[in-house]
């Protein structure tokens, strides 16, 4: 490996040896190569750790933190040892195609207030079912991948501008995080990524969408897709994120979107549709709503502490609540196709 790589490849990990094979060995089949690649294990009971040392010598570097700190508290610990000028996030429970990395680096010539970079995210069981292609955000803060679950006809082949990249497969100017701040790790997983971008947008910066960038992913792999957990904290998180970056007038309309998307969610449950539906299909109603008091019991008790990060964060705003209130325009979702689509 270079001294002094462009690219600082972080992959999270936390009992994820089953898959680290796969997904490490596609980054050695990379034709860019002037990367390193920094496994970050979060505790790992399964042997994580010691395997990629052994199997991968050089070609990786394994940092060990002692308990788990989440996607967002794993990935700054990454960030912090990285030497790139541009950061990468990789998933564990991915392969990434040879032409990945090249196709990322190539994109960064374009402008320079460009700060992040989404892959195209296709499904690794279903080769030709997208995952994701940037994400899309309702009007309370909750968002959903672009083109999650549709077949690749072609139709997301065109590079553009979107609102933030998925956590799987992004990229970022290291000097982004230089000038704004790491990962909040209140927030320990899920919704991380939106966190991150909406603060990214704020202040100033823009992402670009590199659809010959493809990442092949293996969908909630670690936590599970209908997982008790991942509900707690999506929900949860979506209420930190209105609270620290919405503009007044839309923090207090976000209220009434929120009732509004449970009303389909309620119907999603009972029906079996969306993702409401499948976790009723695994567990139940009951467990549902039980999630959704414990994820605002939980979102309430800090929100002094997201408050206060707010006004600490008023500084770095560099764009208009127009602008603001555009991108939900621009790169919006309604509630039934966030709550019902399969």
């Amino acid at each position: 490996m270079e001294s002094q790589p462009l690219l600082s490849v972080i992959i999270p990990n936390w009992n994820g040896r089953k898959f680290l094979e796969e997904c490490i060995d596609s980054l050695k089949g990379q034709t860019f190569q002037s990367f390193e690649t920094l496994l970050v294990d979060n505790g790992s009971t399964d042997g994580s750790a010691d395997f990629a040392e052994e199997r991968y010598g050089e070609f990786i570097r394994v940092l060990r933190n002692r308990e788990n700190l989440g996607f967002a508290g794993g990935n700054n610990v990454g960030i912090r040892m990285a030497r790139g000028a541009y950061i990468v996030l990789l998933n564990n429970d991915t392969w990434a195609d040879p032409h990945w990395l090249e196709e990322l680096v190539k994109a960064t010539q374009c402008d320079p207030s460009i700060g992040m970079w989404a892959s195209k995210v296709r499904s690794y069981s279903q080769r030709e079912r997208i995952e994701g292609v940037g994400e899309l955000i309702y009007w309370d803060g909750l968002c959903r991948a672009r083109g999650q679950y549709e077949q690749d006809h072609g139709q997301y082949d065109v590079k553009e501008e979107i609102l933030f990249p998925p956590g799987c497969g992004a990229m970022y100017r290291k000097s982004l995080f230089d000038g704004m701040g790491l990962f909040d790790e209140d927030f320990f997983a899920y919704a991380d990524d939106t966190e991150i971008g909406i603060r990214a947008r704020l202040a100033g910066w823009k992402c670009l969408y590199v659809p010959l960038a493809i990442v092949y992913h293996k969908n909630s792999g670690t936590a599970g897709q209908y997982s008790p957990l991942k509900a707690f904290y999506v929900e949860r998180n979506r209420l930190w994120i209105t609270i620290k970056y919405f503009p007044f007038p839309l923090l207090l309309l976000s209220l009434f979107f929120t009732v509004y998307r449970f009303a389909f969610q309620a119907y999603g449950a009972l029906t079996h549709r969306g993702a409401a539906g499948r976790f009723t299909e695994i567990y139940s109603p009951v467990r549902l709503i039980f999630i959704l008091f414990k994820a605002y019991g939980s979102g309430i008790h800090l929100l002094p502490r997201m408050w206060k990060k707010r006004r600490m964060l008023r500084p770095f705003r560099k764009v208009s609540y127009g602008e603001i209130f555009s991108w939900f325009q621009r790169f919006g979702i309604k509630a039934k196709e966030i709550s019902l689509r399969e």
